[in-house]
């Protein structure tokens, strides 16, 4: 049931006081009007702190700077007169025992006489003794199609030539945006640019992490990196590129469902994070880092209320990347048996979440040791595809070799020799090998030269990788991924040298 038949039912039912919450105040007194001159028939009566009651000449200004006063309006009122109230921030007075009493015994006449209380608020916070007085109503942000109108309408007022995909694309960047905002963002591009081109999303971006640097929860990440910085995992790369146009209108015509989640898991350096980075670059969508030490709050309730608002932002910023680095360390077996339970309630929030989420906020999740993941993560529904990163092969670490070196030497990169360095640097992670590219650099700006292939051989001889240090839990891992209960990466021939 969609906001018009849901509160028309409400009113019709005499629901003594409804609170509606949202940030779009203009936008919800705009749609309430037009549904009740379209719908009902009642007079409308707005009011506000500052001035009182509006739009009606006959009680302009009654009420300013008294709450109470606004209340009592509803009794002056003869009974034969429908009429709906709607009380901006009334909210913030609920807690007021003068308010409280006023709104318990006018609900006896509310619920005799066609009146309507509506308070409309950005925050829900309603007195335990009311709770069964008042009737909550969401009213979301726009939806796809509301956005689509919005657009194509301010483009034609601009005379505008727009190509239908942009406008998809834009749509889309839009989505999490209330449509004032919306409106400013898009004057703010057309006196920056003087039209709307691909040049208009990254300022919409950048919207968004102005909404997202409002909480300590989330953080936006803006990313450069792309699938081209990765070296090997062929098979990962395949995954992403097919899904990479899901998020579309094209595919929800299709009926295909946009995809859910990823969880990656592998020795550190293996790329893990590159990948999660990646993904928001190659498919131009926001990327929010979830950061798990501040999830965990120490009032009891506390961190099952971040993840709640955690959730709640990530679903109306959407679509969008939510990238949980190392769940293995946030949702950790050991843990949830010290902390009196919290972790539980907090893993059980957040999965069944996972299972049930219907907005399109694909969840990344890196996890370097297995065995602390709790099976419930692990298990099929969660995430679309759970992948397995190994220590890069032969061919892959010369294609790593070749990236970071291009990127360090974009015009002599093709002097080292790539061959000698990827069969010198077996174990090495990828963050090991760019590492040893690092020494090696250090070594003959040193001796004021330009660095070789010897000094990147002489780097690796030097530095000892990890998985040297931890040879148990690296074996432990890659028995787990050749077992068949993980999907590789790489692809198989990878792993023939």
């Amino acid at each position: 049931m969609n906001f018009n038949d849901e509160l028309t039912l409400l009113l019709k039912a005499r629901y003594p006081v409804i609170y509606i919450n949202t940030i779009e105040e203009d936008r919800v007194e705009y749609v309430i009007r037009k549904n009740i001159k379209t719908n009902l028939n009642r007079s409308i009566y707005s009011w506000d702190f500052v001035d009182g009651y509006t739009n009606n000449p006959n009680n302009e200004g009654f009420g300013k700077r008294n709450p109470l006063q606004a209340l009592e309006l509803v009794e002056r009122l003869t009974s034969e007169t429908p009429a709906l109230f709607l009380l901006k921030d009334f909210n913030r007075f609920l807690t007021d025992v003068s308010i409280s009493r006023k709104l318990k015994n006018i609900s006896r006449i509310l619920k005799l006489q066609p009146k309507t209380i509506i308070i409309i608020g950005s925050e829900l916070n309603i007195p335990r003794e009311l709770q069964d007085l008042i009737t909550v109503l969401n009213f979301n942000l726009p939806i796809e199609n509301e956005i689509s109108q919005e657009l194509n309408r301010l483009i034609t007022s601009l005379n505008i030539k727009v190509e239908p995909q942009l406008l998809e694309n834009l749509t889309r960047v839009c989505q999490g945006l209330s449509l004032e905002r919306i409106r400013r963002v898009l004057s703010k591009i057309i006196a920056t640019y003087k039209t709307i081109d691909e040049n208009s999303i990254p300022i919409l971006l950048s919207e968004k992490k102005q909404i997202i640097s409002q909480t300590e929860i989330l953080e936006y990440w803006s990313s450069d990196e792309n699938i081209q910085k990765i070296g090997g995992v062929e098979n990962l790369k395949d995954w992403l590129k097919k899904r990479k146009t899901s998020f579309g209108i094209q595919a929800s015509n299709y009926g295909l469902p946009t995809p859910r989640g990823l969880l990656l898991i592998g020795i550190q350096g293996t790329g893990k994070s590159l990948t999660s980075k990646a993904i928001a670059t190659e498919w131009q969508l926001p990327l929010l880092k979830l950061d798990v030490g501040k999830l965990f709050g120490g009032i009891v309730g506390e961190s099952e209320s971040r993840l709640r608002q955690m959730i709640e932002l990530a679903e109306t910023l959407s679509p969008c990347i939510l990238w949980i680095d190392e769940i293995d360390k946030a949702f950790s077996i050991n843990d949830s048996k010290s902390d009196s339970g919290t972790s539980n309630r907090v893993l059980a929030t957040f999965i069944s979440w996972l299972s049930e989420k219907t907005k399109p906020v694909f969840v990344v999740a890196t996890a370097n040791n297995v065995d602390l993941l709790p099976l419930e993560i692990i298990r099929k529904g969660r995430f679309d595809e759970i992948f397995f990163l190994d220590l890069p092969r032969l061919q892959e670490r010369e294609d790593i070799f070749k990236i970071h070196i291009q990127e360090f030497r974009p015009k002599t990169w093709t002097h080292f020799d790539y061959s000698q360095l990827a069969e010198l640097s077996e174990s090495f992670s990828g963050a090991e090998i760019r590492q040893s590219i690092i020494e090696g650099m250090y070594h003959a700006f040193y001796e004021e030269r330009e660095f070789t292939t010897k000094d990147i051989c002489r780097a690796l001889e030097e530095l000892i990788p990890l998985a040297q240090l931890e040879t148990a839990q690296t074996l432990k891992l890659k028995d787990w991924a050749a077992s068949g209960r993980i999907r590789l990466a790489s692809s198989k021939d990878i792993y023939i040298n």
